[in-house]
Formats: C-alpha cells, structure tokens, sequence
C-alpha cells in the first residue's frame, strides 16, 4: 500500500476528487482510502510517485508520497 499526505481538502467533495484523481492514475489498483480529517489517501498498486503528486495537484491540491 502507498500512503500519500494531501493538504488543501476541506470537504467529502475534496476527498471525492482526489479520490477521483488517483484512481485514474495507471498502475493505481485500488483507492482504499481518502481522509479528509487526517489529509491522507491510501491506495493499492504500482503507481509512478511522480503521477500520483500531479495528479492531485491538477485538481487543485498538495500531494506527497509518505510510504
């Protein structure tokens, strides 16, 4: 699993688009989680890092890759 910190989300909308988002990132098999509260997503799958982190960013948030 990968754990990605996101800052910026506020909202179940937030938490929906990045979910959107990272689940339309290839090699993404599964979004397992987005939190608003603790501003994290879990995912499964073999992503590159860097797509992940772009893909969040365009719709409008901050990503890292923690794990």
């Amino acid at each position: 699993m990968l754990k990605l910190k996101v800052s910026g989300m506020t909202c179940g909308h937030c938490a929906q688009a990045v979910r959107k988002a990272l689940a339309g990132v290839p090699e993404v098999e599964r979004v397992v989680e987005v939190s608003v509260e603790r501003g994290e997503a879990i995912l499964e799958g073999a992503p590159l890092p860097k797509a992940l982190v772009e893909a969040v960013r365009e719709e409008g948030y901050q990503a890292e890759v923690v794990s």
